[in-house]
C-alpha cells in the first residue's frame, strides 16, 4: 500500500518542516518538500495533504515572492475539495486570506519565543486540538497575524497579543500562528541584534523555550499524529 503524500511548501531558507515532518513520516505520511524560491508548488501534483509552512511574508506578497499565487491556488483547490490542510505562521495566514478573511501586517507587538496558548472551548470535539491541556506552550517569532477569520471558521486557540492562534476551517483545514515545528535550538540561530532590539535577550528565550518544552513537545506531536490520521482516513 503506498502511504499518503503531504505537499509540503517551504518559504524561506531553513524554514523546512523540521519535527513535524519528523512526526508525520513517522505517523506513515510521505512528504514532497517544494522550495518555493526554487520551484513554485504544482496544483496538479495529487497530493493527499497540504502543509504550508512559515516564511517572512504576506500571503499575497507576490512582488517578492512569486510562488506564494501558486500556493494560494493550491490552498484554495485543497478547500474546495475537502483536502486536508495545515497552515504553520505564513501557512496559516494564507489558509484565512484564501478562505476570505483578514491578514495584517505588523498587527501589534511581535510575539517571540516561548508563549502559552490558550486552547479555547470551541476546540471540544476537533479532531486536532479537541482534549489538549487548556494552556499549552509553542514558539512564536511573528508580528503580522490575522485579524478577522473567514466567516465560519472555528477559533481553537488564543493569546492576549494575538487572538487567532489556531482555527479550522470546513473539516479538515487547519491553521496555527504559532511554531509547532520548531525546537529550542533553533532560537539559538535567532538574530541578537534584532532581539536585543525589541528589548529580549536570545539566551534567556532559549533557556525558557528548553524548559517549556518537556510539556510541550509532546502535546504538538499529538496534535500532528492527528492530523495524520486524518489524512489517512481521507487518502
Amino acid at each position: 500500500m503506498i502511504a499518503p503524500t503531504v505537499l509540503v511548501v517551504q518559504n524561506q531558507p531553513g524554514g523546512g518542516p523540521r519535527r513535524v515532518g519528523e512526526w508525520l513520516e513517522g505517523a506513515g505520511l510521505r512528504l514532497d518538500v517544494v522550495y518555493g524560491p526554487e520551484r513554485a508548488p504544482s496544483a496538479t501534483a495529487g497530493h493527499d495533504a497540504v502543509l504550508v509552512l512559515g516564511g517572512g511574508f504576506m500571503p499575497d506578497d507576490d512582488a517578492r515572492a512569486p510562488w506564494l499565487a501558486a500556493t494560494r491556488g493550491i490552498v484554495a483547490r485543497a478547500l474546495d475539495e475537502r483536502t486536508p490542510v495545515l497552515g504553520i505562521c505564513l501557512g496559516g495566514q494564507m489558509l484565512a486570506h484564501v478562505a476570505g478573511g483578514v491578514v495584517q501586517a505588523d498587527a501589534g507587538a511581535p510575539e517571540t519565543g516561548s508563549v502559552p496558548i490558550r486552547i479555547r472551548p470551541d476546540a471540544d470535539g476537533d479532531r486536532l486540538f479537541g482534549g489538549l491541556p487548556p494552556v499549552v506552550t509553542a514558539i512564536e517569532h511573528h508580528i503580522d497575524a490575522v485579524t478577522k477569520l473567514p466567516a465560519g471558521a472555528v477559533w481553537l486557540a488564543e493569546t492576549d497579543l494575538c487572538p487567532f492562534q489556531a482555527f479550522r476551517v470546513g473539516e479538515v483545514a487547519w491553521g496555527t500562528q504559532f511554531h509547532p515545528e520548531v525546537a529550542p535550538d533553533s532560537l539559538l540561530s535567532w538574530d541578537a541584534g534584532k532581539l536585543r532590539a525589541q528589548g529580549l535577550d536570545k539566551t534567556a528565550l532559549h533557556a525558557a523555550a528548553v524548559a517549556d518544552e518537556p510539556a510541550a513537545a509532546p502535546v504538538w506531536r499529538t496534535v500532528v499524529e492527528r492530523f495524520a490520521e486524518v489524512v489517512k482516513e481521507r487518502g
